[in-house]
C-alpha cells in the first residue's frame, strides 16, 4: 500500500516538475517580453512568426490548430528567441505534463490502491483540464 502512495506521489511530483518552467514562462510577467505574434509560416513541429513590439522573428513550438496569419498573445522565454501562449491556454497547455501525471496516478489510485471514488474524483479533474486545455486552444 505504501508503494503504491510512493508511485502516485512520484507521478504526481514528476509531472509538476515537467510543467513548472513552461507554466511560469507564460504566467509570470516580471522579466519577460510580452507581445501579439503574427504567424507567418507553420510546418509540424513549429511556427515562426513576427512580434509586434519589436518585429523580431521568434518560435512558437505550440502548433495545434494554428494557420498562417493568425495573431496570439505571447511571452518571451528569457534568454531565448522561442515564445509561449500566454493567458489560461497558454498556462494550461504548458501544464499538460502534470495533466498526464494526474491521469495516470488515477490509474494507480483506483487499480493499486483500490480508492475508487478518489481515483474517479483525479480522473474526472485531470479530464477536465484537459478539455478546458483544447477548448480555450483552438
Amino acid at each position: 500500500m505504501a508503494f503504491g502512495w510512493l508511485l502516485a506521489a512520484f507521478l504526481v511530483a514528476a509531472g509538476g516538475w515537467a510543467s513548472f518552467d513552461p507554466v511560469e514562462d507564460a504566467v509570470r510577467a516580471d522579466g519577460r517580453e510580452r507581445s501579439t505574434m503574427t504567424l507567418v509560416a507553420c510546418d509540424r513541429d513549429a511556427c515562426t512568426g513576427m512580434l509586434a513590439s519589436t518585429g523580431e522573428t521568434v518560435v512558437l513550438r505550440q502548433v495545434i490548430a494554428r494557420e498562417e496569419g493568425e495573431r496570439l498573445d505571447v511571452a518571451l522565454r528569457p534568454g531565448t528567441d522561442e515564445a509561449v501562449r500566454t493567458g489560461a491556454a497558454g498556462a494550461l497547455y504548458a501544464g499538460l505534463p502534470l495533466i498526464g501525471a494526474l491521469l495516470m496516478a488515477a490509474v494507480v489510485i483506483g487499480g493499486g490502491l483500490r480508492l475508487y471514488r478518489t481515483a474517479w474524483a483525479v480522473a474526472g479533474g485531470a479530464l477536465a483540464a484537459l478539455l478546458a486545455t483544447f477548448a480555450l486552444w483552438i
